[in-house]
């Protein structure tokens, strides 16, 4: 019987099955708008209320500082760009890290480009951590914000987001964080993280695609990015995406009801992983912090071979879907700008492979992808030998 074993629930996930089941009616007979005043519009927005209380509850907060988008892109986009022009007559100053994701990173650009922003990019060290002393060094007294990830997409280092959002609030800078890797495996409760604004995408934890989470602390300034309605208390305008909501609230719950025992079952699964390719593959190196990662997260760079691409294809052939890095940026043949802000030479980090794991995996399937990528890296490193004499 052929293999399929998915290990890149860091990409998607599939939608659970207690999710589309809570999903199903509002595409059909409980359909209204929840802005009619009529009964299927008031259902539609009992059942909004509901899944904003359900999010609230779990990260501490009131249902009002919920706002629902169209994913963790939406999401970090409106955090930047809301706070930044809402605060602008106080600064135009912003502070992020070189290993963010791209809905940060490329949002933060458009900013000095286009608008007039300066934005300081913190460095990190060869585990992927930020130092939050840099981020007060680098604070200015026209700093509006300061957005830092909780944990990193490509390597799963665990950011100090806690210790940084201290900081942040010392100074009286807002404070965002990018938490959609998050969402399956960490606690989120934004009180002890000290977050003024954090980003979920439901993907990522059993939900559905196309919907998104953006919390916002009561009292920070915010200018809405998409105008129209007054949807999402005048926030985010759009008819409201009431089954993605839904789903998306129900994934929620369900991923933290089970986090810290699908935690300490990936967490064996990864170290196994994570041993049995070092002490099988010659060379090869983990990538990210070697304790301080996501329970599901094994990343490498496998140095010798000449890019991913041989090397993913090859893994498909055997039934073993993985990937290079984020799926966001993976038909990049430039080598990952996370491995290089952490000092890892170009010619190694095209060499890239990031393994991530789901509560579905079994240690057979782990034992599986020990036996073949090893062959399957020694034969691509004699092709790429056998191509540089040629």
């Amino acid at each position: 019987m052929a293999h399929s074993i998915y290990l890149d629930h860091a990409a998607t996930t599939p939608v659970r099955p207690e999710v589309l089941e809570a999903m199903l009616p509002y595409f059909s007979e409980r359909f209204g708008n929840p802005s009619s005043i009529y009964e299927r519009g008031r259902v539609a927005l009992q059942v909004l209320d509901q899944a904003h209380q359900t999010v609230a509850e779990i990260l501490g907060c009131s249902g009002r500082e919920i706002i629902f988008t169209s994913g963790g892109s939406e999401s970090d986009n409106f955090a930047i760009r809301g706070v930044a022009f809402a605060n602008r007559e106080r600064g135009n100053h912003l502070i992020t890290s070189r290993i963010e994701h791209h809905a940060v990173l490329h949002t933060c650009e458009q900013l000095e480009k286009h608008f007039g922003f300066e934005v300081t990019y913190l460095p990190v060290d060869s585990h992927g951590l930020v130092d939050p002393d840099d981020v007060a060094r680098a604070i200015t007294s026209r700093t509006t914000l300061i957005s830092i990830m909780y944990a990193n997409n490509e390597v799963g280092t665990l950011e100090p987001i806690a210790e940084i959002g201290r900081i942040a609030r010392e100074y009286g800078v807002t404070f965002h964080t990018d938490a959609v890797q998050a969402g399956m495996a960490l606690d989120l409760n934004v009180n002890r993280l000290n977050c003024d604004l954090l980003s979920l995408s439901a993907h990522k934890f059993y939900g559905p695609k196309g919907v998104g989470i953006l919390y916002v602390r009561k009292g920070v300034k915010l200018l809405p990015v998409q105008t129209g309605g007054s949807q999402e208390r005048n926030r985010r305008a759009g008819t409201e995406n009431v089954a993605g909501i839904v789903g998306a609230a129900t994934a929620l719950r369900l991923a933290q009801t089970a986090r810290q025992v699908n935690n300490a079952y990936m967490v064996q699964l990864r170290d196994r992983l994570i041993a049995g390719v070092l002490d099988r593959v010659p060379g090869v190196q983990l990538t990210g912090h070697p304790s301080q990662r996501l329970a599901n997260n094994a990343s490498f760079v496998i140095p010798g071979i000449a890019g991913p691409e041989e090397l993913l294809l090859g893994l498909d052939l055997q039934g073993i879907a993985a990937s290079s890095g984020s799926a966001c940026t993976s038909a990049s043949l430039e080598p990952s700008f996370v491995l290089r802000a952490m000092g890892i030479p170009s010619h190694i980090a095209v060499g890239s492979l990031r393994l991530t794991l789901g509560p579905e995996n079994t240690a057979e399937e782990i034992d599986y992808v020990l036996g073949v990528l090893p062959d399957l890296v020694h034969k691509l490193r004699e092709l790429g030998g056998t191509q540089r004499n040629s």
